[in-house]
């Protein structure tokens, strides 16, 4: 009877093993079966997710060098306004000298008369001045 009770323990013990052992074998490969299933299915939203990133970063990239082209062109109008400065009192200077060429010219063509003869000869001689030919083409 010890025989046949040793022999029950001695298989429960081998069938426990047997049960373990093959537990043990098997459960790596459940764990990686269900990694990959997991993989499977998370993969294509990840890919999507990295795609949508990376057109972001583009369109970042871009707006980032607009801006920083813009801040530049900002910088280099408000350097420029010395240039501007410039340009006005130069061109305050032109009207000037105009005003005063063109209110000595009147003055000087309506004060003195010419000759006849001269009107003459300025219709027909090139012009020495414009206020000669003026003064020949209106009288």
């Amino acid at each position: 009877m010890e025989d046949q009770e040793m022999q029950l323990k001695v298989r429960r013990v081998t069938d426990k093993f047997t049960e373990s052992m093959y537990v043990l074998a098997n459960e790596p490969s459940v764990a990686l079966y269900r990694l990959q299933e997991h993989v499977r299915r998370s993969l294509p939203e990840l890919v999507q997710h990295k795609t949508d990133m990376q057109s972001w970063e583009e369109q970042s990239q871009g707006a980032i060098y607009t801006v920083e082209y813009a801040c530049s062109a900002v910088k280099s109008m408000t350097n420029s306004s010395m240039y501007f400065k410039n340009i006005d009192s130069l061109l305050r200077q032109a009207i000037s000298l105009k005003e005063q060429i063109s209110n000595s010219q009147g003055r000087s063509c309506h004060d003195v008369t010419p000759p006849p003869s001269t009107l003459v000869s300025a219709l027909h001689a090139p012009p020495s001045s414009s206020c000669h030919l003026n003064r020949g083409v209106q009288g």
